[in-house]
């Protein structure tokens, strides 16, 4: 089986060696990039798997690198950053990070975030796979096509990174139904997520965004006080 191929970019390069070394005893390759334009040159001529991506770098900052990987790529991306505050993880998450780890961290926590965001990855490529391209999931004027990874609103197409994508997805499957906030998290993050619960509310927010036509009012993806979410066709 092919080496899992991670890319990280530090502009700090001692923590960049120093993530290669524990990274490869775990048995993965790794490519490194010390700014944000090596690492899209790295991202378009390599087979990479996950990335992990410094915030505070200069020229192009992580957060700019993330919003342009998105533009095209869902590959995974886990924020490394010195920022603790909660609106540096709120920005992180809204511009399509995967999950968020604040320096100074441990490489026992950093392995076992790339584990996890990567085991989830895998599990949603292979129900893609295994998901009938020709039958749709439709709530009202919301359709989408798993095996494409198409998201149509309104008759207009609408691009939803990865774990949009995801949520979308499973609260589309359970159409009508309450679905808890720890079943969400278990689903999209998987059972050993160790992140913040922060970051549900930001998907939520940020698929509102692109489903409603009135985010603050929203019709189809609505709150549940004390229980959770779910998605369902406006009544009349």
């Amino acid at each position: 089986m092919a080496e899992t191929s991670i890319l990280v970019v530090d502009d700090e390069q001692e923590i960049a060696d120093l993530v290669e070394i524990y990274l490869v005893s775990d048995g993965y390759k790794v490519f490194k990039a010390n700014n944000a334009q090596e690492g899209l040159e790295i991202l378009d001529k390599e087979d990479i798997q996950l990335c992990l991506l410094d915030i505070m770098m200069p020229g192009m900052n992580g957060l700019e690198m993330c919003k342009k990987i998105r533009e095209t790529n869902n590959i995974p991306i886990i924020m490394l950053t010195a920022k603790s505050a909660e609106i540096d993880k709120v920005v992180g998450l809204e511009i399509g990070a995967d999950d968020y780890i604040t320096k100074p961290y441990s490489f026992r926590e950093l392995l076992a975030r790339i584990r996890a965001v990567l085991r989830r990855n895998q599990m949603v490529a292979e129900s893609g796979e295994a998901a009938d391209d020709d039958i749709p999931l439709v709530c009202g004027d919301i359709s989408m096509r798993i095996g494409q990874h198409e998201v149509t609103v309104r008759g207009e197409n609408v691009f939803f990174p990865l774990k949009e994508f995801e949520l979308l997805e499973y609260l589309m499957q359970n159409k009508g139904r309450v679905m808890t906030r720890h079943q969400l998290i278990d689903r999209i993050w998987g059972s050993d997520y160790v992140g913040d619960t922060k970051t549900l509310d930001v998907h939520v927010k940020r698929v509102r965004a692109k489903i409603e036509e009135d985010p603050g009012h929203p019709k189809y993806l609505t709150t549940v006080r004390g229980l959770g979410y779910k998605i369902d066709t406006p009544s009349e």
